[in-house]
C-alpha cells in the first residue's frame, strides 16, 4: 500500500523539494478534489480519471443482530471512474 506521505516524499525526492512542501502539494490536491465534491462538482484528471458525487436513495436494510427492517437515510458518496489510459496501464 502506498500513503500519502510516500507519495509526498517521492514528489519532494523527483521535485528537489524539502518533504513538507512535498506534503503541503499532496494535502493541497486532496483538499481541493474534497471542495470540489463537497460543491458537488466533477473533478476531472485527464490520464487519471474522474471524481464525482453520487446520490444514494434511502433504503430498507436489516439489523445484522435482531434482523428488523429499518430505513437506511439517503447519503452521498464519493466515486472515482479511471480513465482509458489508466485501464490499459493496469491491464497491459
Amino acid at each position: 500500500m502506498t500513503t500519502a506521505n510516500e507519495i509526498a516524499d517521492k514528489l519532494a525526492t523527483e521535485h528537489s523539494l524539502t518533504k513538507a512542501q512535498g506534503k503541503a502539494l499532496v494535502d493541497g490536491v486532496f483538499k481541493a478534489i474534497a471542495e470540489a465534491a463537497a460543491a458537488g462538482e466533477e473533478v476531472s484528471l485527464p490520464g487519471f480519471g474522474k471524481f464525482k458525487v453520487k446520490a444514494t436513495p434511502e433504503r430498507d436494510g436489516r439489523n445484522p443482530s435482531t434482523g428488523a427492517t429499518i430505513k437506511i437515510a439517503a447519503a452521498k458518496k464519493l466515486t472515482f471512474a479511471p480513465a482509458k489510459a489508466l485501464k490499459d496501464s493496469l491491464n497491459s
